[in-house]
């Protein structure tokens, strides 16, 4: 298992004996340290492996991304430790697709793909809301939408979006075609939901189930492997 440690800016394994096992930091990182320096953020894997992360900022201070969320946001390839995108505003969850990278610029509201060549962001489609949380099937993208947690997007270019397409923010998931950039179909939350942080589809699945932490179903639900199934014998 293999997972972005926000806090420590590394990309982490499991351990046996420790909280976890750094395996990788950007280079702009002098140490481990418990302060969110840069909001490193987002996994994309590339045939099986840790290929590209995203990251708030460059900062190598403590909290340092909450003063460069306008346009210090970066993807870097951790192979070669090379910036691969950069000037994104707070960057989301990367996803390599159908031969292309594609990122959620959520300081602007836009899911696109990075241009290799040219080190930029090239905007796809326009969401009315903090996009977060990306899954891709095929031709097409579901995506996180969350409302502010303040009244407004805090000098994020996002309110402006908003003002200009003259819409709401709202909370839910949209269907995106990755051809034209239409949304296909959508699902809108009202209430107490406002955010969302992931989703993915689930292929191939047509009854899931989710357990939730505090119910009895969490003590109670138990899956187990015999020795007598792997053999075919009957116990």
């Amino acid at each position: 298992m293999v997972f972005i440690n926000t806090k420590y800016s590394c990309l982490a394994e499991l351990s046996q004996t420790h909280s976890f096992k750094a395996i990788w930091k950007p280079d702009f990182i002098s140490k481990l340290a418990l302060e969110d320096r840069c909001h490193l953020n987002g996994l994309a894997m590339v045939d099986g492996a840790p290929k590209y992360v995203t990251a708030v900022c460059k900062s190598d201070a403590v909290d340092g991304w909450r003063d460069r969320r306008h346009n210090g946001g970066v993807v870097i390839d951790i192979d070669t430790n090379e910036i691969v995108c950069e000037g994104l505003s707070m960057p989301y969850s990367p996803r390599w697709a159908n031969g292309k990278l594609w990122v959620l610029n959520a300081g602007t509201g836009h899911l696109g793909w990075v241009d290799f060549t040219t080190k930029s962001f090239v905007p796809h489609a326009f969401l009315p809301g903090f996009v977060r949380g990306l899954s891709i099937f095929g031709n097409t993208a579901a995506v996180g939408l969350s409302k502010p947690r303040n009244q407004r997007f805090e000098g994020l270019q996002l309110d402006a979006e908003l003002t200009q397409h003259d819409v709401e923010p709202w909370c839910g998931v949209q269907i995106i075609s990755l051809t034209n950039g239409d949304v296909l179909h959508w699902i809108r939350f009202e209430g107490d939901i406002s955010e969302i942080f992931d989703l993915c589809f689930l292929p191939n699945v047509r009854n899931p189930m989710m357990v939730e932490l505090r119910t009895p179903e969490i003590r109670e639900l138990i899956t187990f492997e015999t020795e007598f199934q792997k053999e075919g014998v009957t116990p």
